[in-house]
């Protein structure tokens, strides 16, 4: 006598009543969906994004979710590459035009060709203006920043200011070489716009009759001043560029291994030679272009006896 397997068995009813049963389809996603949570809120379907908002978030200018030190950071950086434009012409004129025609006066037509474009409105304020004083004042605003951070961060704010001094409490962010030099650089390039803009605006209308030659007349009759002025503002500007670019680049030498040496010492060329490349044009030939004679070189005279340096 065969006995039937019970599981067989059952596994044959299973297969006849999943035959019997009629097929129908099966719901779609949002049907199971609702099913499942009465009165679901149905999916808004995905915009496409506007051109607009592409094209702004490609330049960095959508500014969603930033904080303040995302737009000071970037006031910052950016005020330097408009800066750069003027400071091409301007080296070119004062520097690599003479350092080629080794002559003050054949240099002097391009210089006087090119300044109208960039000492006109409104691109002197656009170009030289806005963007120093945008760099300054960013930097200043970021340094206060991290400082305000600190106290909050460390409870410096609910502890007087005496007592801060007496603890040596470091609330202010260190000052790298690229801000120091920033520091010292801000009263030099001053003190240039003052001597080469501001003073002829003020007593001749204009800067018109200043040009290489006022500078040549200044070195000749002022040497101390002139070369220590000078040297001073190629040097530092030259460091400051050339460091400031590394640390926008992340390229500042960090620890003490062979990469890190190799860094500064690449970056130390890159700003002894950038520093000759500038002052072989305007040492090497400006500054040795001699006095003015006649009624120039008494215009000359009479600008310079208004700075106060220059009176003592």
């Amino acid at each position: 006598m065969n006995r039937q397997n019970p599981d067989a068995s059952a596994s044959q009813d299973t297969l006849v009543s999943l035959q019997m049963v009629e097929p129908t389809p099966l719901p779609d996603d949002e049907s199971r969906r609702a099913s499942v949570i009465p009165n679901a809120p149905e999916t808004p379907k995905a915009q496409p994004p506007s051109k607009a908002s592409t094209f702004s978030s490609s330049l960095g200018l959508s500014g969603h979710g930033h904080s303040s030190v995302w737009y000071l950071t970037r006031l910052q950086r950016y005020s330097t590459y408009v800066f750069g434009i003027y400071a091409t012409f301007h080296i070119t004129n004062t520097s690599m035009i003479p350092l080629i025609t080794r002559s003050v006066p054949a240099s002097e037509p391009y210089l006087l060709l090119t300044r109208p474009y960039y000492q006109s409105f409104p691109l002197e304020a656009l170009l030289v203006t806005l963007p120093i004083t945008t760099h300054i004042l960013a930097g200043l605003a970021l340094r206060i920043h991290r400082r305000n951070a600190n106290l909050s961060r460390y409870g410096g704010g609910n502890i007087p200011l005496s007592k801060r001094f007496d603890s040596r409490m470091k609330i202010w962010p260190p000052v790298s070489w690229s801000s120091l030099s920033g520091y010292i650089l801000a009263p030099l390039v001053l003190g240039h716009a003052f001597v080469n803009r501001i003073l002829p605006w003020i007593y001749e209308g204009g800067s018109s009759s200043v040009g290489l030659g006022f500078v040549s007349h200044g070195f000749a009759k002022h040497p101390f001043i002139a070369y220590g002025g000078y040297v001073s503002l190629v040097g530092i500007g030259v460091g400051h560029f050339v460091w400031g670019a590394a640390r926008w680049n992340g390229w500042i030498p960090v620890g003490n291994d062979k990469k890190a040496k190799r860094r500064w010492w690449t970056l130390n060329g890159a700003w002894l030679g950038a520093m000759a490349l500038w002052m072989a044009g305007g040492l090497g030939i400006v500054a040795r272009g001699g006095l003015s004679d006649g009624w120039v070189g008494k215009g000359y005279d009479a600008l310079y006896s208004k700075i106060p340096l220059v009176k003592l």
